[in-house]
């Protein structure tokens, strides 16, 4: 016979996540696992990024495509688009991909905790976001342009219109601005992805940070790699290459990086990793290896001294 558990006392509770403090660590070990990825695979790896989120962007380009919503309720609209959206940011984290807005969050967190030098941050930063570039227009121009996936005239006029009110309308400023929000969102939801010890909350923790930049009408760099090139595939007469670079993309980059970089890798970096002078134990682990400088080049993950720190690299990224 089962006792019947006391009235007056709480039921206990199952704290089943990492505390900010873990989840910094980890977002530590994971920015110089993948900064000290071969340029190959840190290449390959931006790429197939930049290729899913391009597929979510599609998708989003196909919900949008609701003249009477657009016109007369434009809010549920984005509904269902930041509905719909957030499944390439899960895919893109629950199969290790990089976009370059994750690695201004992640490598400024490893290289603050003097994991990974100045100039390895920013070969990541490059690589990934040429990766992210080259997956995006794949995208763009095999499967989706050539396929004629948004040929038809509604989609089109649907395509050109939304791209016109990302760099057309709105002054430099605005889109930097906008990018701001965008990583602060897409960083933070990489951030408390990081917490998670399962993959259900994880899709959870990436999902409504994600839907909230959506719903905002923010600007992501990477996603805009797809939205914009698809519109002057389309022939958007008001948009050119050049329009895009210093309009779209320069602004977005650079609002993404203060906004996942500083307001997410900085400000969680300075709450709970600096100054701490003990290390961080992660389900019984801490990390191994000295302290790195900050313009030095370091060994790569197979030349370290510690085979522990290469399992813990590995583990925190699976």
């Amino acid at each position: 016979m089962a006792m019947a558990y006391p009235y007056n006392q709480p039921l206990e509770v199952v704290h089943n996540a990492y505390t900010p403090q873990q989840t910094t660590e980890i977002a530590s070990r994971m920015g110089a696992a993948k900064a000290r990825m071969r340029i190959d695979k840190i290449f390959t790896s931006g790429f197939m990024a930049g290729a899913i989120l391009a597929f979510a962007c599609a998708a989003v380009s196909i919900v949008n495509t609701a003249p009477w919503y657009q016109e007369n309720a434009p809010g549920v609209i984005r509904l269902f688009a930041a509905m719909i959206f957030p499944f390439g940011l899960v895919a893109i984290v629950l199969t290790g991909a990089d976009l370059c807005t994750g690695s201004f969050m992640f490598t400024t967190i490893s290289t603050l905790h003097r994991r990974t030098s100045i100039l390895q941050m920013l070969q990541h930063w490059t690589i990934t976001f040429f990766g992210n570039l080259a997956g995006s227009l794949f995208i763009m121009g095999i499967l989706v342009g050539y396929a004629d996936v948004l040929s038809d005239a509604a989609y089109k006029t649907q395509t050109i219109k939304f791209a016109n009110k990302k760099v057309v309308t709105p002054d430099w400023h605005v889109i930097f601005l906008r990018g701001v929000g965008a990583n602060w969102l897409v960083c933070l939801a990489c951030f408390l992805a990081c917490s998670a010890r399962e993959q259900v909350s994880k899709i959870i923790s990436i999902w409504f940070p994600t839907f909230a930049f959506v719903i905002l009408g923010f600007d992501h760099v990477v996603a805009n790699m797809f939205y914009i090139p698809m519109a002057i595939f389309l022939g958007a007469p008001d948009i050119s290459v050049g329009l895009y670079i210093w309009k779209s993309m320069i602004p977005a980059l650079l609002g993404n990086i203060v906004g996942g970089g500083v307001f997410v890798g900085v400000v969680y970096w300075y709450l709970y990793l600096a100054m701490v002078k003990d290390a961080v134990v992660i389900d019984g682990s801490s990390y191994g290896g000295p302290p790195m400088a900050l313009f030095g080049v370091s060994a790569s993950v197979e030349e370290l001294p510690s085979k522990q720190v290469r399992r813990e690299s590995e583990k925190t990224m699976a």
